[in-house]
């Protein structure tokens, strides 16, 4: 089933990163850093089917070697804190053919970012698991007409009332920041990720494939249904090994959730469009309903005897309760059901929104705590040991970095909140509970409206008969 994930981050000298060393483990090949003189070697890492780099026009030819790109990003960008490459993930429709799917992302990477002037790494990977996907690199810095590296930013005199610089206390005059090209947009990444939705979807009619996919939430898309949780490779993997993981099982029970919602709801919209239309007869008396279910008992066995005093006496106590007599009283009370039904779905998707926020919070955070001290010991390393134990410790490295990346693009500056988060979730667990409690309540209403409409719809049955006998009875 096609999948929509696009993820985008910053390749960053300030984070011990090198643009490098990323394009030679996406790639599969060995490079050598000039910034610090490293060898990358991943010529044994498998699972790449395609790489390739596109220019735009006026961009130097040599630029196509992925070694020449990269060691001219490092070159160029001075700063020990410098942005060095854009990366953007994203998963590939396995409905696709391996072909396709390199059509896909070449299209896609061309009008979305070569167009625009960047440079673009092309590395598709699939390991036949069902998780193909593509890196992008992307440069960050403008080229100038003659291919030469342009400025990102550039420095503008903030003026007065009277249009004259102010002069600051240190004699320097005050300035602001004036990025050179629109890439650091906030508008861009929705722009990115709705580009990509397009394209896929393109392609995927051009291929006569059903599947769509959206970049927007469910919420953003006006769907009533609780979004299921990211799976990952790991558990992905072992879930079509037939091994049941914690978030398979989350997954599970809330398509299992989402079922029953839409089931419920479309019952209730049956019975309220029966009662539009019924409403208006006052016959038959309900109270006649009870009557109906008791009739015909010659013939059936005790237990069927038995079943049917218990539904008698389910629906008189559900009549009397509501003190409904008549079909417009039964009229409003589906009314209220459907009220009372739109407002416990409502809650329960918020509250499994927040869940499954909040799950994800305490599990990134649980993560952070118990590498971060590997992490910590991996930035003191000199820069001659920091690749070996890389290497050494890549797994633990690897979850602290997409753990702290994840927490400080969630908190905004807040501190990390773990056992706040913990008891968030217990007490939206019991909410959670009690609003699954309240459902299963308006289920069994709407069961029992269901078996009196049954009996009102064989009572009427059997008086239509009725009439239609006398009247021929009379013509005879």
């Amino acid at each position: 089933m096609a999948i929509y994930r696009l993820s985008i981050k910053i390749i960053s000298r300030g984070k011990g990163k090198s643009a490098v060393a990323a394009a030679a483990y996406r790639s599969g090949e060995k490079i050598t850093s000039e910034y610090d003189g490293l060898t990358h070697d991943y010529t044994r890492k498998g699972g790449i089917v395609h790489t390739e780099i596109l220019l735009p026009e006026h961009a130097p030819k040599e630029y196509a070697d992925r070694s020449i790109l990269w060691n001219a990003v490092e070159r160029i960008e001075k700063n020990i804190n410098s942005q060095l490459s854009r990366e953007i993930e994203l998963a590939l429709p396995v409905e696709l053919s391996a072909g396709q799917n390199i059509s896909l992302v070449r299209e896609y990477v061309k009008r979305h970012f070569v167009e625009k002037g960047m440079c673009a790494d092309i590395c598709v990977h699939d390991k036949n698991d069902g998780n193909p996907h593509a890196h992008i690199m992307l440069t960050m810095r403008p080229l100038e007409q003659d291919g030469s590296w342009a400025a990102k930013s550039k420095k503008e005199y903030i003026l007065d009332e009277n249009g004259e610089r102010i002069r600051l206390k240190s004699g320097a005059f005050k300035t602001r920041k004036i990025n050179t090209v629109d890439w650091n947009d906030q508008t861009k990444a929705e722009e990115w990720r709705g580009g990509w939705a397009e394209i896929v979807n393109r392609f995927l009619e051009q291929n006569n494939i059903a599947e769509r996919i959206d970049h927007r939430s469910y919420e953003r898309q006006g769907i009533e249904q609780i979004p299921t949780v990211h799976m990952g490779v790991a558990a992905s993997q072992m879930e079509r090994r037939g091994i049941a993981t914690e978030r398979g099982n989350i997954n599970r029970q809330i398509k299992i959730g989402n079922r029953e919602l839409r089931q419920l709801r479309a019952r209730i919209n049956k019975l309220k469009k029966w009662l539009d239309e019924e409403a208006e007869s006052s016959e038959p008396n309900l109270q006649d309903v009870i009557s109906e279910i008791l009739n015909g008992r010659e013939g059936k066995t005790h237990w069927q005897k038995t079943a049917d005093l218990k539904t008698a006496a389910k629906v008189l106590i559900f009549l009397q309760t509501n003190g409904i007599t008549e079909l417009p009283q039964l009229q409003e009370k589906v009314t209220d059901i459907r009220g009372l039904f739109d407002d416990v779905r409502a809650k329960l998707n918020k509250s499994e929104r927040r869940l499954t926020v909040l799950r994800e919070h305490i599990k990134q955070a649980e993560i952070y705590r118990e590498h971060e001290a590997v992490y910590t010991q991996y930035q003191q390393q000199k820069p001659k040991n920091r690749e070996a134990f890389y290497e050494c410790h890549r797994r633990e490295i690897i979850l602290f970095e997409a753990a702290k990346k994840y927490l400080d693009e969630h908190l905004n500056g807040h501190p990390l909140s773990l056992k706040a988060w913990k008891v968030e979730d217990a007490k939206l667990t019991a909410e959670k509970d009690n609003l699954y409690g309240q459902f299963y309540r308006l289920k069994e209403e709407v069961r029992d409206v269901e078996v009196i409409r049954r009996c009102v719809e064989q009572i009427m049955r059997d008086e239509l008969r009725v009439k239609r006998g006398r009247t021929h009875e009379a013509e005879l």
